[in-house]
């Protein structure tokens, strides 16, 4: 049997799912791979490079930033899972106009998606927006300053359910990011210096992983019983529907970059982060994105 590190680099579905419910249904062992699931979330660049990553998002700056030669084989959405929670009163993406968001570090995938969403709202993310920068992950605190007032607005991932903490609060989801900006956020990405492409253990976790997929589009049931244990604050009919609307719709099945819009979309998507980086595109979305199938 191969053997491979596979690390996540964030918590919660969006970044897990997949490879939970890889793991749990034994597509790993079907596919004669022992995969040892890491968390790299606080691991520097050079010591995740000696496996596997699931983020396509950090591998992808990194390599814009850094130059360290990521590729992806593998992308699970191109919907990326953050939202924008708000107290009452803001109606709008524009309405953040001189509010206090609480976001993530701009050097971030989260943090760098979040300054195109609002640029593409017409605001400049560092003279509109107050912005309060925090650690990703845990939005516990996040949600407690919503409450006393500490903070207008939040951007949240997905270890909430965003819709339905809005609604026990009374509160309102301004965006979700897969609406405004699409790019390819969470797959399967290696550093070929360190791991081939083609290497075996790698093409079976792509394999199962892609077989995750179809069970979280093709098997609610299933899914949901696997989301529950992310979700933990949440009922199962808040699961479902969160499931539905965001989850179900937005997860490809093929494993492929975009399958729809074609490499077009995912260059602008490349560029844009460029420029938000401050640094020069020398990579195409192709260099970047190999998502081809996995071989048999």
């Amino acid at each position: 049997m191969h053997q491979i590190d596979l690390a996540h680099v964030g918590r919660g579905p969006h970044e897990e799912l997949v490879t939970y419910i890889a793991d749990q249904q034994d597509y790993y062992a079907d596919e004669g791979v022992h995969v040892s699931l890491r968390d790299g979330s606080l691991w520097d660049p050079e010591r995740l490079r000696r496996g596997a990553v699931i983020g396509l998002g950090r591998t992808l700056l990194s390599r814009l930033v850094g130059g360290i030669p990521w590729v992806a084989l593998s992308a699970n959405t191109r919907h990326p899972q953050f939202w924008v929670l708000a107290r009452p009163g803001l109606n709008s993406l524009a309405d953040l106009a001189g509010r206090r968001l609480a976001v993530h570090p701009p050097h971030t995938g989260p943090g760098c998606f979040t300054r195109i969403v609002l640029r593409q709202a017409g605001l400049d993310p560092d003279g509109d927006v107050r912005t309060v920068v925090r650690a990703p992950g845990d939005y516990s605190m996040d949600l407690r300053r919503l409450r006393d007032g500490t903070i207008d607005a939040a951007v949240v991932g997905d270890t909430i359910a965003p819709e339905a903490v809005a609604a026990e609060n009374r509160w309102r989801v301004l965006a979700f990011f897969g609406d405004h900006f699409r790019i390819p956020t969470v797959g399967v990405a290696v550093d070929p210096t360190h791991v081939p492409p083609d290497d075996p253990a790698v093409q079976a976790v792509v394999r199962a992983q892609r077989r995750a997929l179809e069970v979280i589009r093709n098997d609610p049931d299933t899914t949901v019983r696997y989301l529950r244990s992310f979700l933990t604050g949440h009922t199962e009919e808040e699961v479902r529907a969160h499931h539905e609307k965001f989850i179900a719709p937005y997860f490809g099945t093929d494993g492929r970059a975009d399958a729809v819009a074609g490499d077009t979309a995912d260059e602008t998507a490349l560029t844009a982060v460029a420029a938000e980086l401050g640094v020069r595109a020398t990579i195409t979305a192709a260099d970047f994105y190999r998502t081809a199938s996995a071989r048999p």
